[in-house]
């Protein structure tokens, strides 16, 4: 089967559209091109993609590994594909209109694939689950619920709402945490120089007097030495440690271990579990919104939490839930979400008003999680200041010891 790229004229819109498609030849290609109602004005064999690589599916993978997707790039997509289906476009055709719309190549490549897919009978859903590094479970469950409930436009807007909300969150933590980030590199990169390059030269002088030096002075050399020497045996120690933690966490038992070590660390605990808190929530409340029953959406927001520990806790939570019993007992068992979330799941089930209440939660664990890392960017940006400031006062210390010590001498 041989690939060809196209130019064609859009049917109900009257505007031109590029693509490619597998065909035995190019007549073939003609008629699968009008059988999605494309009348082609140019049609030609994509050489490019013969000899070794004669199926459309090897070239499209590679180029499909090209390039970065991004949480905006989708929901952009994706709002864009909500706008077409409201105005009553079909869904192939609003595909093929996301394909001039769509700007970065994997993105693009994906859409050709997903809209192949449709054409060959496919539901959307099911299209989209071929590319589980692109659209998440959430997102799959989420569309292939709005096909089914016939609501697929409100369910791709709710979708957008959530992947912008992610987005910006993601934005606003990277924002807040790169100037401290950056202190902290820099005030390393300033202890390292001043440990293996200005130390070594100051202290030669000293060497040279041979005089007793400060039990101060005498451990900053040592220090200093020990860093010009065997640098190289840090930095293979801690990448060791590095490569043991990875060996460790792969392994499911030993990745539960370390979730659950993390929920009690201090600060960083407390601010992971409200961002998990963050994402059960929202993502429980839209789903219920869109359709989906109880259970199947806390199968989707299980594969989503990104904590093992909680994951696994999770699984009684289904049980309970399968027996029938209300969504907050279940989760107020595991004795990890906090008394103010099963609260109010208390009190939207019992208005029914739960998938409303859900994302009430959701909206107030993440203005937590925020005004938690301004007031931990603000506390560490002192920290990373006072650091230095001892290390420095230390430093210079310990050269100016030996230099009082010399005048003493020369003086009496």
């Amino acid at each position: 089967m041989a690939v060809y790229e196209y130019k064609a004229i859009i049917k109900s819109t009257g505007k031109t559209t590029r693509g490619v498609i597998d065909a035995e030849s190019a007549a073939q290609a003609r008629q699968r091109l009008r059988e999605q109602e494309l009348y082609p004005t140019e049609i030609r064999e994509d050489t490019t993609s013969a000899g070794t690589l004669t199926t459309s599916s090897i070239t499209r993978r590679f180029a499909a590994n090209q390039g970065r997707v991004s949480l905006r790039d989708i929901a952009l997509m994706t709002r864009q594909l909500a706008v077409l289906l409201r105005a009553g476009m079909p869904v192939l055709e609003a595909l093929n209109a996301l394909i001039d719309q769509t700007s970065r190549p994997r993105l693009r490549t994906t859409i050709y694939e997903v809209r192949d897919k449709v054409n060959g009978g496919k539901s959307l859903g099911d299209a989209l689950a071929d590319h589980p590094k692109i659209f998440s479970d959430l997102y799959v469950n989420m569309v292939r619920a709005g096909e089914v409930s016939g609501t697929l436009e409100q369910v791709l807007v709710r979708l957008a709402d959530i992947l912008e909300r992610q987005s910006n969150l993601r934005s606003q933590i990277l924002s807040t945490i790169a100037y401290p980030v950056f202190m902290g590199f820099f005030a390393v990169g300033i202890i390292v120089f001043l440990v293996m390059v200005i130390v070594p030269r100051i202290t030669r002088m000293f060497e040279r007097q041979g005089t007793e030096l400060p039990g101060l002075t005498r451990a900053l050399i040592g220090v200093s030495d020990w860093a010009g020497n065997y640098w190289w045996l840090a930095l293979s120690f801690f990448g060791l440690l590095y490569f043991l933690w990875r060996l460790w966490v792969a392994r499911e038992q030993g990745r539960k271990t370390w979730d659950r070590l993390k929920l009690s660390f201090p600060l960083y605990g407390q601010l992971h579990l409200k961002l998990v808190c963050a994402r059960f929530a929202r993502t429980m409340g839209t789903m219920l919104q869109s359709g989906l029953m109880m259970l199947p959406a806390l199968e989707v927001v299980n594969a989503i939490i990104g904590n093992a520990f909680i994951q696994n806790c999770m699984d009684d939570v289904k049980v309970g839930v399968r027996r029938g019993r209300d969504l907050a007992q279940p989760l107020k068992e595991t004795g990890l979400f906090p008394p103010m979330m099963i609260h109010m799941i208390e009190l939207g089930q019992r208005s029914g008003e739960i998938e409303n209440m859900l994302l009430q939660i959701a909206d107030t664990f993440d203005e937590d999680v925020r005004l938690t890392i301004d007031a931990l960017v603000a506390l560490i940006e002192p920290l990373i200041i006072i650091v230095m400031g001892l290390f420095v006062g230390l430093l210079v210390l310990a050269i100016l010891l030996p230099i009082f010590q010399l005048s003493t001498n020369i003086g009496g």
